[in-house]
C-alpha cells in the first residue's frame, strides 16, 4: 500500500485525516496481514481521533503535530475516565500501547511513544473482571442467535451458541471438528476441545474435555446443519480464516452489540459464571456469590475445574471471567 503524499507531508504522507492515516500505516506496517491485530489496533486508534477532536483534546489532525506531551495529556485523560468506572485499566493501557504502535508506524521511528502505559496511567491492571458478564440470559443469546439468521449469518449464530454452550474462544469455535465432537458427544458423553487452541495447547499433551448437555448437542447439531458442504468446520473449503474475519465476524459484531453483548469473548464469561454455579450451587462473585467467603476451598477447586475447561494454565486467570475470590 503506497503512501498518499510525501513522507514529510501531513500524516507523514498517509492522507488529509487522523483517522484514516493511521490504519494505512498500520497496514503498511503489517504488510496487510495480521488483521484482527491491526482491526484491534485501529479500533483504539480512533478513540484516540476522538479524543484529539473533542473539547478535552487539543483539536489536531495532522499526526506531524502529536508529541510526548500530546499522549501524556491522553493518558491523563484516560486515568480520569479510569477513576470514574467508566473504563477497565486493561483497556486504558491496551489504547496506550496501540498509540505508540500506530505512531511508530506512522512515523517510522520510535521518537514520540509514552515508554511504560501502565507508569502513564498510575495504575496497574489486575485481571479481575469488576462488570457482570453479558450473555448470561439465554434468552438474549436466543435473540442474538434469531437477529444473525434474520440476516443470513448463520454460521456466526452457530458460533455464539457454541461460544455460549462450551466456553469455546471465537477461534476454537471457527475451526471447530464438528463431526469428531459429534462423535464424542454421542459415544463418550463428553467433548475434547483442540482445535484452534492458544500456545499450541492440543493433543494428549493437552486434553480438554468438557461433559455435554443438552445446550452443547443442540449448538453442535446446529453448526454441523450450518457447516458448509465439504468442510469439517465452519468455514468452506476453500475460504480463509482471514476472509471468514472479514465477511463473517465483522459484520456480526454489529448485530452482537446492537443487542448488548460487547463481543464473542463475553459469551466465554457468561459460560464460566454458569459453571461455577452448576459446581458450587452459588452464584459466581461477580454475580454476588459468597462461595468463596463459605467454602475457600470448593471455590479454589472449582476455579480449577473452570481453568482447565477454558483452556488456561493458571488459576489466577478464572477471575478475569468469573471475579476474583472474596
Amino acid at each position: 500500500m503506497a503512501l498518499v503524499g510525501r513522507r514529510d507531508g501531513r500524516n507523514f504522507g498517509y492522507g488529509r485525516q487522523l483517522s484514516y492515516a493511521g490504519p494505512q500505516a498500520l497496514k503498511d506496517m503489517f504488510g496487510g496481514g495480521h488483521y484482527g491485530t491491526v482491526k484491534a489496533h485501529c479500533d483504539r486508534w480512533q478513540a484516540f481521533v476522538r479524543w484529539c477532536r473533542s473539547e478535552q483534546g487539543p483539536g489536531i489532525n495532522d499526526a506531524r503535530q502529536i508529541d510526548r506531551k500530546v499522549l501524556a495529556d491522553y493518558a491523563a485523560y484516560l486515568s480520569d475516565v479510569v477513576r470514574r468506572g467508566e473504563l477497565a485499566v486493561s483497556t486504558a493501557q491496551n489504547r496506550l500501547s496501540s498509540i505508540n504502535r500506530t505512531m511508530a508506524a506512522l512515523r517510522g521511528d520510535q521518537c514520540v511513544k509514552l515508554p511504560s502505559p501502565s507508569k502513564a496511567l498510575d495504575m496497574q491492571r489486575t485481571g479481575i473482571r469488576y462488570s457482570v458478564p453479558q450473555g448470561q440470559d439465554r434468552d438474549q443469546v436466543k435473540e442474538i442467535v434469531d437477529a444473525l439468521c434474520r440476516n443470513h449469518q448463520q454460521r456466526a449464530a452457530a458460533i455464539v451458541l457454541l461460544a455460549r454452550a462450551t466456553g469455546m474462544r471465537l477461534r476454537e469455535a471457527i475451526l471447530a471438528d464438528l463431526p469428531r465432537l459429534s462423535r464424542e458427544a454421542n459415544d463418550l458423553g463428553r467433548i475434547n476441545i483442540q482445535d484452534g487452541t492458544k500456545g499450541g495447547r492440543a493433543g494428549a499433551s493437552a486434553p480438554r474435555w468438557i461433559a455435554v448437555d443438552d445446550h452443547i448437542r443442540g449448538a453442535l447439531g446446529y453448526a454441523q446443519q450450518v457447516s458448509p458442504a465439504g468442510s469439517r468446520n465452519l468455514i468452506e473449503p476453500h475460504e480463509s480464516y482471514l476472509n471468514f474475519l472479514r465477511e463473517i465476524i465483522r459484520p456480526a459484531r454489529d448485530i452482537l452489540h446492537a443487542h448488548n453483548l460487547k463481543g464473542f469473548h463475553e459469551l466465554r464469561a457468561a459460560y464460566a459464571c454458569e459453571r461455577y454455579q452448576q459446581i458450587t450451587q452459588h452464584r459466581a462473585p461477580i454475580n454476588g456469590g459468597q462461595c468463596g467467603k463459605v467454602d475457600r476451598h470448593l471455590d479454589r477447586e472449582t476455579r480449577k475445574q473452570i481453568s482447565y475447561e477454558l483452556g488456561h494454565a493458571r488459576i489466577d486467570v478464572v477471575a478475569a471471567y468469573i471475579g476474583g475470590r472474596q
